[in-house]
């Protein structure tokens, strides 16, 4: 077994105890298993340290429930970098374990703490990765709770979260509404 399946057999051992299920698995194992199909379909030659990073992204991601932070914006970011934080030590630790160079554990910890998004190329690949997944595998459920305005919006701020390759190769590969492929489209021209 190589170091990164170590990684990844710890990433999926601890995600398998998520008790919410999704097509009869663990909400995390799945979303861990659909993350690393889509790193392997955009960045086919990821290092270990993105490979990873894209299967930990959500690592036991239900032991800090959102319901445990306050309404609103500022208690949804306050959540979303204290989920991050947890996930970088806790898959660091894990690739620790394995035998991993502290500098690969470091950038697989920038990674999931979205350090330097936009100007390191590994950040942005776990950003497209992630974007990939959502479009695919929840955008259609998640479409169906929201309002028209509401979800026009969270398409955009999905869409500039993208590079400008990873939303012209969503707009090729998703079908998508004309108002919402032209949120994809005005981010490529600023």
């Amino acid at each position: 077994m190589t170091s990164r399946q170590q990684v990844f057999a710890a990433i999926d051992a601890a995600n398998a105890a998520d008790p919410r299920l999704e097509d009869g698995q663990p909400v995390e194992l799945l979303y861990g298993q659909r993350m690393t199909a889509e790193q392997e379909r955009l960045h086919p030659d990821a290092s270990d340290a993105l490979a990873i990073a894209c299967r930990g992204q959500h690592i036991e991601r239900w032991l800090l429930p959102r319901k445990d932070f306050p309404e609103g914006r500022e208690g949804y970011l306050t959540w979303r970098r204290e989920q991050g934080r947890r996930h970088a030590e806790r898959v660091m630790g894990l690739m620790r374990d394995a035998g991993y160079p502290e500098d690969q554990v470091d950038h697989a910890g920038r990674m999931l703490r979205k350090e330097g998004i936009k100007r390191d190329p590994a950040v942005q690949a776990l950003e497209d990765v992630a974007c990939f997944t959502f479009i695919r595998h929840y955008l259609g459920d998640f479409a169906t709770t929201q309002e028209p305005d509401a979800l026009l919006v969270i398409v955009q701020k999905t869409a500039r979260k993208m590079s400008p390759q990873a939303r012209s190769r969503a707009l090729a590969e998703f079908p998508m509404p004309a108002q919402f492929a032209a949120a994809f489209e005005l981010e490529d021209a600023r």
